[in-house]
């Protein structure tokens, strides 16, 4: 239900397009059933009125109806298809209602099992959680350090995937304040359903003041903490750091495709037994 009630451009026009086929879909299967229903009664085989002459299921070479229920099919196509092709070309761009602003700049960077955000214009790195600032549009970069995700916050927008040695663009827009629940919308293995993150969308002195904060009081990223970070696993909490990984690697690069694989690919054997462990509500994302 979140995806039909969106805050943003982007997933208004989702929304739209989604409205648009329903309806489109049901008005047909009204059409069909009501025909179906006709047909049935009228050439019932106890219907006192029915002559032979009106029963002809023989219609091969029937010209005018061969071409009836070839062009409907094709028009109901086209009728779907242009609407669609054109909210997926106007979505690859940023929101018209913001274009005023250049893009705020986010690295979306998914590993197993845990979302990385880079701000490199702030030069700042959050980890399981997510600020933006309210009628900006927002150029998420996607990538991820191992299995292929997908990004998806159904109040903004729809999902576009993440993969490694490369990189998605997806533009989103929150227009109205408020915390966001996001997830990973791709199964990726044993720890996937706790894979979320909260976008909390904020007037942009906020946002900037956040970020000031950020900056001046988090620790900075090494790399060794970014390793660990990495490796196969969920986190318990977030976590805020004053310079970004971007330094040493980039993972929508192909020289930054196996970085992650060759420090932990040997703990992808271990399970995570997440079942056993006390208190652990995949549905539950931390505020």
């Amino acid at each position: 239900m979140a995806v039909l009630d969106p805050v943003g451009p982007v997933g208004e026009s989702q929304k739209n397009l989604i409205l648009y086929a329903v309806i489109f879909m049901l008005g047909i299967i009204v059409v069909v059933y009501t025909i179906f229903a006709i047909v049935v009664f009228k050439y019932r085989a106890n219907n006192p009125n029915r002559k032979p002459e009106d029963y002809k299921p023989e219609q091969h070479g029937n010209t005018k109806i061969e071409i009836v229920w070839f062009t409907i099919p094709v028009l109901i196509v086209i009728a779907l298809s242009i609407p669609t092709v054109n909210t997926l070309f106007d979505l690859e761009k940023p929101p018209e209602s913001s274009q005023e602003k250049e893009p705020l700049v986010v690295y979306a960077t998914a590993a197993d099992w845990k979302w990385i955000f880079t701000y490199p214009e702030q030069d700042i790195e959050t980890v399981n959680y997510l600020h933006i600032p309210t009628d900006r549009a927002i150029e998420f970069r996607l990538s991820s350090a191992d299995s292929m995700a997908a990004f998806w916050v159904p109040r903004l927008g729809g999902q576009k995937y993440n993969m490694a040695g490369m990189e998605n663009t997806l533009y989103l827009q929150a227009d109205e304040e408020g915390v966001y629940k996001g997830r990973n919308a791709n199964f990726t293995g044993e720890g996937f359903t706790g894979q979320t993150f909260n976008v909390t969308a904020q007037p942009e002195n906020e946002f900037n003041d956040w970020a000031a904060s950020v900056s001046e009081e988090a620790p900075e990223l090494t790399q060794d903490k970014y390793d660990e970070i990495l490796a196969p696993g969920l986190l318990d909490g977030t976590m805020s750091f004053s310079s970004t990984h971007l330094e040493w690697v980039d993972h929508g690069s192909n020289e930054g495709r196996d970085y992650s694989v060759e420090r932990h690919g040997n703990k992808y054997e271990e399970n995570l037994h997440l079942e056993n462990k006390p208190g652990w509500a995949p549905d539950e994302i931390q505020q």
